[in-house]
């Protein structure tokens, strides 16, 4: 068993067979890349509710701490792993999925820099239940969960701040499954890229454009769809000057009528819905077939 220390005290990533599993010590691969630990410290402050605590208090954390860069497609930690600390996003994107039975992959979440997840770790050391994969290189911050839960429990506001964002994030992942159970995948596409809207929309005049960038995949794993069917019902939505779409990036350009969309509403000023969907259809099919 090979196991590579980091300089944190006693935290340090192990190798267990060919894949790293998350225990009260922080573990990592010997071929991983280890950032220095000085940088703990700044990206802990770069967090608002983390950056309220007392020099004292903010040194404490940080010598608890341990951290490591993930390069794009390593995974974080495994469902069966024994959640014993918390993780915070310093850099890059990570994204919380599960495997359906027949491989299928489903998205949960992307969790984007400043953003904490396996934060369950802070209720019981129960299995994670989900993957966590490095969407792109990804520093992470690993914080055990009994030295976060002390520093909860001395600062309510610390602990509010995690609470609203667990909140929020089950919420969202709630939300998303009763759109799954309840609504087409046309309510589902709109109801996503308004969600989109919210946690990654920047206002460019009378347009909204979403700063993260997702293959017809990747969105058809979140809202539970087939590639092919976000494929017709992004160039529908395209067609109908609801959104424009040029290589992963997404434009809103009118959100009150895709609002209207999420309520099964028609939009007041969009085109005939059946010629659009012909027109859509014929673009699906010429790139199948350029496929």
């Amino acid at each position: 068993m090979d196991v590579c220390r980091v300089d944190a005290g006693p935290y340090r990533w192990r190798h267990f067979s060919k894949w790293p599993v998350l225990l009260l010590a922080v573990h990592a691969r010997p071929n991983a890349i280890q950032s220095p630990m000085r940088d703990k410290l700044w990206y802990l402050k770069q967090v608002d509710w983390l950056g309220q605590l007392s020099a004292d208090e903010a040194q404490h954390l940080e010598s608890r701490a341990a951290t490591r860069i993930f390069r794009k497609g390593e995974v974080v930690y495994f469902p069966q792993d024994v959640g014993q600390t918390v993780l915070l996003l310093a850099s890059g994107r990570i994204k919380l999925k599960h495997l359906t039975p027949d491989g299928k992959e489903a998205i949960l979440a992307f969790i984007e820099q400043g953003e904490l997840f396996g934060e369950l770790a802070l209720l019981d050391e129960s299995e994670r239940g989900e993957f966590a994969e490095a969407v792109n290189e990804a520093q992470v911050i690993a914080i055990p969960a009994d030295t976060l839960r002390g520093v909860m429990e001395k600062r309510p506001d610390v602990a509010l701040g995690i609470t609203r964002l667990v909140g929020l994030r089950r919420r969202r992942i709630q939300n998303r499954l009763q759109n799954i159970l309840f609504r087409s995948n046309r309510e589902r596409v709109s109801h996503l890229l308004l969600e989109l809207l919210e946690t990654h929309g920047i206002a460019d005049g009378d347009v909204w454009q979403i700063s993260l960038r997702l293959s017809h995949q990747e969105i058809a794993s979140l809202i539970g769809a087939t590639r092919e069917s976000v494929t017709l019902i992004l160039g529908q939505l395209q067609l109908e000057k609801l959104i424009q779409v040029h290589r992963r990036q997404l434009t809103v350009l009118d959100r009150d009528r895709l609002y209207c969309e999420t309520k099964g509403q028609s939009p007041p000023a969009a085109p005939e819905r059946g010629a659009a969907r012909e027109a859509a259809l014929r673009s699906s099919a010429g790139e199948q077939s350029r496929k």
